[in-house]
């Protein structure tokens, strides 16, 4: 019986430790539960924002331990939609994203620091452009739980701000427009 009963403790302590590792998530963009937008302001007197429709990534993540978190995100720079079709076309084009060269953005976490109850800055490299650059998004733990369909999600929203010039990209709007902000809404389901 005693040996019964050891057996027990130590699969559920291994069971318990388990769970105390980073779990993998799929970004669920097929679901649409998760954007990248953007704006930027247009000559001081309004934000233009916009979106990528077309986007893929994943993370692991443990709220016991977010520093052991990691965040991988592919965009596909096509996919940018500002609501005008002029424009998106300007902007995929060499004054911006330069999508015929640089048809991809790519964001590899490199560090995550933890800035309070539920919050992180998560450092990492952004290629933009066929520049590669490092970043900090100021990100914050929206919920995680199961889901109605038998899975288990965890969401988040997250910002940081480009200096345009940075990423090669030269076009000059005008001096109110010299940045442009991230915004970003991640909902993942756990693998």
């Amino acid at each position: 019986m005693l040996k019964k009963t050891l057996a027990a403790l130590a699969l559920g302590g291994a069971l318990f430790a388990g769970q105390a590792i980073a779990a993998d998530y799929a970004i669920d963009k097929p679901g649409q539960h998760a954007f990248i937008n953007f704006k930027i302001s247009h000559l001081g007197y309004s934000w233009l924002y916009g979106t990528f429709k077309d986007f893929d990534g994943s993370f692991s993540f443990d709220a016991a331990k977010p520093e052991a978190s990691k965040v991988n995100v592919t965009i596909n720079t096509t996919s940018v939609d500002s609501n005008h079709a002029e424009r998106d076309k300007h902007l995929r084009g060499s004054d911006f994203l330069n999508v015929s060269k640089h048809p991809t953005a790519t964001f590899e976490s490199t560090s995550v620091k933890s800035t309070g109850e539920g919050t992180a800055d998560i450092t990492g490299n952004l290629t933009l452009n066929g520049v590669t650059k490092p970043v900090v998004i100021q990100a914050k733990l929206l919920g995680e739980g199961k889901d109605p369909w038998g899975g288990y999600r965890a969401g988040f929203e997250g910002s940081t701000t480009l200096k345009l010039k940075d990423f090669d990209i030269q076009k000059d709007l005008g001096p109110a427009s010299q940045e442009v902000e991230l915004i970003l809404s991640i909902e993942g389901v756990r693998q």
